[in-house]
């Protein structure tokens, strides 16, 4: 049986190597230059401008992945911000000039986002022109050669990036484009399609994606991303969002995967920032570097109200930040942060 199955892989090889040498019009899959070839050629193109930090350089596809109301959306809109008018995020790094960025938004209605960029739908926030959103046309007939309008959107993205001279793709969310995304195909296809569109656009792409329900009480890994695997092979660059033991409104920021830069926001070094809204824009504010392991969950972290009252007492003895978070083993800024909002 096994003589069998080398003799047929042998006979489809020879096979394959006629259709080539009787075609002239097929060429090889493969682009064969020599090292110095490429390097010479590559010179001339520019170096990767980050984005945001590290995180997310320029010709990149990214993914941003998190658990449900963490604030994906939020950072992603002050990202695409930041980038449309080629102002870095306080505590981050943008080293690219003002670029046009299109948001497809699958998730928010325009009436949810206005209210996170208003005071109680007044005094609303000013864009840059250069930040264009977008929503699905619900009056939209889909040709029928089309499954439906996930596959019409994918099919037809390019012409809508030249059509509004978009350099920068951000999608919220994944789900949206392919529902089935935890198989490993649909994840394939639609990370294929994505790195395309990159290549042949000179595009820069940063994905939205959930993360099943997980144990806050251990690290984010790549395994927490839905479809891992695949999304994670066919990525340039990743990073996730995880809650906070210490407060509420905290969240920490991990890098994933990276490829143009060493690995710099880990597990002993994740970006602390809070979740405000002090006018007309939410959005995150860095607070800190810190360790991971200080913001997952323990046993009896959520019991804030008796913790908060240990804090007060300490405070009237007039111990510092620093002491009373050696004591609650938290940060010094989440002590700070803790006794702003009590009043303290």
């Amino acid at each position: 049986m096994i003589s069998n199955t080398i003799d047929r892989i042998t006979d489809d090889i020879a096979n394959n190597q006629k259709l080539l040498e009787n075609n002239s019009t097929l060429s090889s899959c493969l682009v064969v230059k020599k090292a110095n070839t490429w390097v010479e050629e590559a010179k001339n193109r520019p170096i990767p401008n980050m984005l945001f930090s590290e995180l997310w350089y320029e010709k990149e596809v990214c993914i941003l992945f998190a658990d449900t109301n963490l604030g994906k959306s939020i950072l992603a809109v002050q990202i695409a911000d930041s980038i449309s008018r080629g102002t870095a995020i306080s505590g981050f790094k943008l080293e690219s000039d003002p670029r046009k960025v299109l948001y497809l938004d699958f998730e928010l209605s325009d009436k949810q986002f206005e209210n996170r960029c208003s005071e109680e739908y007044q005094n609303h926030y000013q864009f840059s022109s250069n930040f264009l959103r977008a929503e699905i046309n619900t009056e939209l007939d889909i040709p029928k050669e089309f499954k439906g309008v996930e596959d019409y959107l994918c099919a037809t993205l390019d012409i809508i990036i030249k059509n509004n001279d978009v350099s920068v793709l951000i999608i919220d969310n994944l789900t949206f484009l392919s529902s089935e995304n935890e198989k490993a195909k649909d994840a394939l296809v639609l990370m294929k399609t994505l790195k395309k569109l990159s290549q042949k656009e000179d595009l820069s792409i940063l994905v939205l994606a959930h993360t099943p329900k997980r144990d806050e009480s251990k690290p984010i890994s790549k395994n927490d991303l839905a479809g891992s695997k695949m999304l994670m092979n066919f990525c340039d660059s990743s990073f996730a969002i995880g809650t906070s033991s210490q407060d509420a409104s905290f969240r920490y920021i991990k890098q994933i995967k990276q490829r143009n830069t060493e690995h710099l926001y880990h597990s002993e070094n994740v970006i602390v920032c809070s979740v405000e809204k002090e006018s007309n824009f939410l959005e995150f504010q860095f607070v800190e570097f810190g360790s991971e392991k200080n913001h997952l969950k323990t046993f009896g972290s959520s019991d804030l109200e008796e913790r908060d009252e240990q804090m007060k007492s300490l405070i009237s003895e007039g111990k510092s930040n620093v002491h009373i978070g050696e004591i609650f083993s938290l940060s010094e800024g989440a002590v700070r942060k803790r006794r702003k909002k009590l009043d303290i």
